[in-house]
């Protein structure tokens, strides 16, 4: 310790010593304030900015050493190889950059720093003693080991504290004392060495002229020195064009954003986006310097911890409201820069907004979106108040239960908008007869509820009512040029008689209206005990059907049809059959009009569709399945695409499948009707005109669409000679089949004398019990698949004979 003290003493050049120690602690503080941005950078970047900190830190170093190597004056002639002088500063420049990337390459930052010291250190010694190397002067160097163990422990000591204590760079103290740490690092290092060398003069050693002399060195350093210079200079030129590209960016992305930013500096604005100037009604200019918290954003509580949510109202430039606002704060000040302290940024949003929102959001909670009607939630309440209120006043309540009877019509035939426009109109012209307190509200569907609240007698207000409310929901709405028919079934109960609940009198008012409909529908009806049994029943049988049909239930019974002349089995008409588990077998006569009020009708009718044409598909023989359809299936728009669906899922082919209709099925939307008709027809399928003579028998219709198959109503059938018109009329239309060639198919026929006169006639084909029963398909190998029973041969033959008899006498009527 004392000889190094004794050589930087009185061997050292003093002004030049602090010189070289000024040039180290500028490139050190220069090279930290690099190696900040370098941590904070990815990819070719980073490695821009870890080339220039080598830079700037390698030379700078050894500008440093040279320097104090200038002022060591050892009393004799001195000079400098270039050689070794090059190679020392390519030395310091590798080794920097080694050690400043070790220092950030992984994931655990104290190891980096260790690891990024020692290859610094290391690199300041190289770089040193490969720097001796060059010293030349008239005498031999002697080398004392511990001391420059020594100093190789100063120099990896300065560079790894400088790194601990840097850390990653962010504030400016950091970065400042790393730099004094390392530069005193790196002077300990340098001045523990020289104290190492010794030198013996030796006359013989002679210092070449061509070495690079005191002056050169000087220049050289000189050149150095103003590298490190310019490279600072270049690093704050590429540091403050990086910040400003990156204001501009931030201020593009701030402008973008939907909520207002401010930035706020001591209670006063410093900058804003364009969203907040707009929110609050003032250029930017105008809103600089301004306090924010005076006269422009009031919050509603107390002011909290900055990241808080708050809710404030925030004041426009000359309007006289206030917008509310949510205000969110965090606090910029990164303690580094003065130009920092106190900075905060608010983001504010327009609440508007979520407030109109929330509104809506309230509103439809307790309103039918649709309507614009109190909902189901709303009417409990509602009416529960309202049941407070008459037992206070003595007034009068009833509850009428509103079902529209041709929404479901409007829903299926024109779609959801035409509906839709039906349950508008009809909200529409209930508040319009009803007055307050009285209400209106909407159950869901097409059900409505009217609470009336009266100082008149019941049940004579109710009545009155009721009649208002049919009246005015009789008359048809206009959807597209086209009359959609409306009208109404109505239920009514009466506070106290019918219940004092507001459950119980809309369970009664409920009954009252399936009373309504039982009994033809466009009609009201009280609530009276004794119904309630009779409804409950039929409620309970429906929901046990739909369940039948969700679980498949039900069975198909199959019924066939024979031709007339020889009596040979050409197909079969599908029944459905259910029979209960515990009601035991329920007839078709008592469930469809179940299915019907229910609009069960329309999956029962595709889950019959189904299950025959899979049946008919396992047939053996190709013969015919007949399938009834009712007048809502036929008058979907989907009908064609389910038939096909079907088709191609049981494999049935189009030729196979005959779809009954009656024509008072055509006339619910008679052009509809006729293009699924149609459709169904392009298909390949044969549709038949069920129960023929009965509902409209309109000849346009047969004239309007090919069928391929006309069936006799059986109520004509078995009547032929016991009611004479019934024979004139079975042979007439018989007679209209042969001059349509339309086939003709008599149902019900039960007697042998039936299915001769009818042979006799030219029938096409004959249907019922003389034919045959329905019969589950289980049961029809007979037909389907083997040889006919014997009393089907029988006739057969006799029908055979029969015909071959006939056939002259009929061609002698001819002649």
């Amino acid at each position: 310790m004392f000889k190094v003290l004794s050589v930087l003493v009185h061997e050292h050049d003093f002004r030049l010593s602090m010189l070289a120690v000024v040039v180290c602690l500028c490139a050190s503080l220069t090279a930290f304030r690099l190696y900040s941005r370098m941590t904070g950078a990815r990819g070719l970047v980073r490695g821009a900015w870890l080339l220039l900190t080598s830079l700037v830190a390698g030379s700078g170093v050894w500008a440093a050493h040279f320097l104090a190597m200038l002022a060591y004056t050892p009393g004799l002639n001195t000079g400098f190889s270039s050689t070794g002088t090059i190679a020392s500063l390519m030395v310091a420049v590798a080794f920097m950059g080694g050690g400043f990337y070790a220092s950030i390459l992984v994931d655990d930052e104290r190891s980096n720093q260790i690891a990024g010291g020692l290859l610094i250190g290391i690199g300041i010694s190289a770089m040193h003693y490969t720097g001796m190397s060059a010293f030349v002067t008239e005498g031999r160097i002697e080398w004392e080991p511990a001391i420059i163990a020594a100093s190789v422990i100063l120099g990896i000591a300065g560079a790894t504290g400088s790194l601990m204590l840097v850390g990653r760079g962010r504030r400016l103290w950091q970065q400042a004392s790393a730099g004094v740490i390392f530069a005193l690092g790196v002077s300990a290092m340098h001045y523990t060495g020289m104290g190492a060398i010794t030198i013996v003069p030796d006359a013989s050693v002679v210092v070449p002229a061509k070495l690079m002399s005191v002056g050169v060195m000087t220049f050289a350093v000189a050149s150095i020195t103003g590298l490190i210079i310019l490279g600072g200079l270049g690093a704050m030129l590429i540091e403050s064009q990086t910040t400003r590209s990156a204001l501009e960016r931030i201020r593009t992305l701030a402008n973008a954003a939907y909520e207002g930013i401010v930035v706020i500096q001591n209670g006063k604005i410093n900058d804003a986006n364009s969203a907040f100037c707009e929110l609050a009604g003032a250029p930017l200019a105008d809103l600089v310097g301004r306090p924010l918290l005076s006269g422009i954003l009031t919050f509603d509580d107390e002011l909290q911890a900055a990241d808080e949510r708050r809710e404030a109202h925030l004041q426009p430039v000359g309007e006289a409201t206030s917008i509310p606002v949510e205000v969110f704060s965090r606090l910029m000040d990164d303690g580094a820069r003065v130009e920092t302290s106190g900075l905060t940024v608010l983001a504010i949003r327009d609440l508007r907004e979520r407030r109109s929102a929330e509104e809506k959001i309230r509103y439809l909670a307790e309103h039918d979106g649709l309507t614009g009607l109190p909902n189901r939630h709303a009417l409990q309440r509602r009416l529960a108040a309202a049941l407070d209120r008459v037992e206070a006043s003595g007034e009068s309540l009833s509850v009428v239960c509103i079902d529209l009877d041709h929404f479901k019509e409007a829903n299926d035939l024109h779609g959801h908008v035409a509906g839709d426009q039906v349950l508008v109109e009809a909200a529409r012209r209930l508040q319009a007869t009803i007055s307050g307190p009285s209400f209106a509200a909407r159950l869901g569907g097409d059900e409505f509820v009217v609470v009336q609240i009266t100082d008149q007698d019941q049940p004579g207000a109710a009545a009155e009512l009721a009649g208002q409310l049919l009246e005015t929901l009789n008359s048809a709405t206009v959807f597209e040029g086209q009359d959609l028919a409306m009208g109404a079934s109505l239920g009514v109960s009466l506070y106290p008689d019918d219940g004092r609940t507001a459950e119980a009198l809309l369970t009664n008012a409920d009954m009252a209206l399936y009373r309504a409909k039982d009994s033809g529908r466009g009609a009201y009806r009280f609530f009276k005990r004794e119904m309630d049994e009779s409804i409950r029943e039929r409620r309970s049988l429906a929901r046990e059907l739909r369940q039948a049909i969700a679980d498949e239930d039900l069975i198909v019974h199959y019924q066939p049809l024979a031709r007339a002349s020889d009596g040979e089995v050409c197909g079969f008409e599908a029944l459905v059959r259910w029979k209960h588990a515990v009601r035991g077998m329920i007839p078709p006569l008592d469930f469809i009009p179940v299915a019907e009020e229910s609009g069960l009708i329309a999956p029962l009718g595709e889950w019959v569709l189904r299950r025959a044409c899979a049946d008919a598909a396992a047939w053996d023989k190709p013969l015919r399945i007949a399938v009834n359809l009712s007048p809502l299936q036929l008058n979907n728009p989907a009908l064609p695409t389910l038939v096909h669906e079907v088709l191609i899922q049981t494999g049935l082919s189009p030729s196979r499948l005959e779809l009954e209709i009656t024509e008072s099925a055509l006339f619910k939307d008679y052009q509809r009707a006729l293009d699924n008709l149609r459709r169904l027809k392009a298909l390949g399928v044969r549709i038949a005109m069920d129960d023929f003579g009965t509902g409209f028998s309109s000849l346009s219709t047969l004239q309007s669409f090919p069928f391929d198959k006309i069936k006799v109503d059986k109520s004509f059938v078995e009547n032929i000679h016991r009611d004479e018109r019934a024979t004139v009329i079975v042979r007439a239309v018989l007679g209209l089949g042969r001059s349509l060639n339309i086939p003709v198919v008599a149902e019900g026929v039960e007697t042998d004398e039936q299915r001769e006169f009818l042979r006799g006639e030219h029938c096409a084909e004959l249907q019922g019990y003389a034919i045959g029963r329905p019969a589950p398909a289980e049961t029809l190998g007979v037909w389907t698949a083997g040889e006919p029973p014997v009393e089907v041969k029988v006739r057969a033959r006799t029908a055979s004979k029969s015909a071959e008899s006939k056939t002259p006498a009929r061609r002698t009527r001819a002649a």
